[in-house]
């Protein structure tokens, strides 16, 4: 039975699972956008949105929070800087869009877009 198992493993051992996703998640940050699979999608979202949500807060406590789980300085630098105040008026969470793909030629996996959501204005 999955009691409480409340994450996908990837099929990865914990710390490479953890440095993986906080390297897609400065990728995301930095591009706007990345091509991966859907399951890795799912995963990157809950990782990402969580970042987003301590940035927009932006206290020191914050920063070093956000530094301690991706520590790549120029994605944490473009966080608290351009994206947490884009966001600043959104609720909690729903700042990534998972758009599907297709699948992979290679393997046939199911592939998706990640990408940060641009709202207008008007809500």
């Amino acid at each position: 039975m999955r009691h409480h198992v409340d994450h996908r493993t990837l099929g990865r051992y914990g710390s490479h699972r953890k440095a993986m996703l906080a390297n897609m998640a400065a990728s995301l940050f930095l591009n706007g956008s990345i091509q991966t699979t859907v399951t890795r999608a799912k995963e990157l979202r809950r990782v990402a949105e969580k970042l987003i949500t301590r940035a927009k807060g932006g206290s020191v406590h914050d920063i070093r929070l956000v530094f301690s789980r991706m520590p790549h300085k120029q994605a944490a630098t473009k966080l608290f800087q351009e994206i947490a105040p884009k966001f600043a008026s959104f609720d909690k969470g729903g700042y990534t869009r998972i758009i599907k793909t297709g699948t992979r030629l290679g393997d046939g996996a199911e592939m998706a877009v990640i990408e940060l959501v641009e709202r207008d204005g008007n809500k």
